[in-house]
């Protein structure tokens, strides 16, 4: 049942508060299992008394259905394999990562002299002498906790949800030395025409990757914000193409992420430039 009243607005902006700290499937989802089968995708959810309160991803609008309807151990439990499912995702990443520095076969595309780019898909950049493929990261959505706290003060739906992308960490396991790197992207299905450079937004934990504001009621509409830089792209192999930024970098954290449309990917390949001292 949607809320309409500005009392019910304020109701539910109170319990998205109260929903931060649950538990998120990827992409920042939850399954909300009925015992017919089926289950909603929602953001967060709550018992209260014999109903349940939850925020429905697919129309943007707090709903709530009877207690008895929900399958509560079905639902704790898709929510423990989606953790376990993020769990193994970031040890893989990080095996990637301890892999990153190799020497590729001898039978793709010379980057360098004596560097090739190994036969299959991904994303490589030259580091002095060496071959280095970026890693895949995924990104999370999560509630911007200053924007629902304002949703508190304006109980009337003018207000939009924020919510920001982003990756695990303060810094990405990549670290880059050359101001000026030029990504080699492969791949079969075109990766190179669809990636943007993305400058990231540093915290204390965390990479924010870009804003999501989403209007509310029926007729949401959703506008995804980011810092882009200016690349330049070219095709200079069949399944190859270099992406090369039209400026140097500044130090920070960046990510290569796939636009399709206007929306980008939630899994992105990070890095960072840093200028590294040299040892004496």
């Amino acid at each position: 049942m949607p809320f309409s009243s500005p009392g019910r607005w304020l109701v539910a902006a109170a319990l998205l508060l109260c929903g931060l700290a649950a538990p998120r499937a990827a992409r920042g989802a939850v399954q909300l299992c009925l015992k017919d089968g089926t289950c909603l995708a929602v953001s967060s959810y709550e018992v209260k008394g014999d109903r349940v309160r939850y925020y429905s991803l697919e129309r943007s609008e707090w709903e709530e259905v009877p207690l008895a309807l929900v399958d509560l151990e079905a639902t704790q439990r898709a929510q423990r394999e989606a953790e376990e499912t993020k769990k193994k995702q970031r040890e893989e990443a990080r095996e990637l990562d301890r892999e990153r520095f190799f020497k590729p076969p001898d039978q793709g595309l010379e980057v360098a002299p004596g560097l090739r780019l190994p036969g299959d898909d991904g994303v490589f950049t030259v580091e002095g002498r060496r071959l280095v493929r970026l890693v895949l990261s995924s990104g999370e959505a999560v509630t911007d906790k200053k924007r629902a706290a304002m949703v508190l003060a304006v109980p009337l739906p003018v207000m939009k949800m924020r919510s920001l992308v982003i990756l695990d960490g303060a810094k990405a396991a990549v670290r880059l030395n050359d101001p000026w790197p030029v990504f080699y992207v492969q791949s079969a299905d075109g990766l190179g025409t669809r990636l943007q450079l993305l400058r990231l937004k540093p915290g204390k934990e965390s990479r924010v990757v870009e804003n999501v504001d989403t209007s509310r009621g029926r007729n949401a509409e959703t506008t995804e914000e980011r810092t882009t830089v200016a690349v330049d792209r070219k095709q200079v192999a069949p399944k190859v193409y270099t992406l090369k930024s039209l400026q140097p970098l500044e130090a920070g954290e960046y990510a290569l992420g796939e636009l399709v449309g206007d929306k980008l990917s939630m899994d992105v390949f990070d890095f960072g430039y840093e200028k590294w001292k040299k040892v004496k």
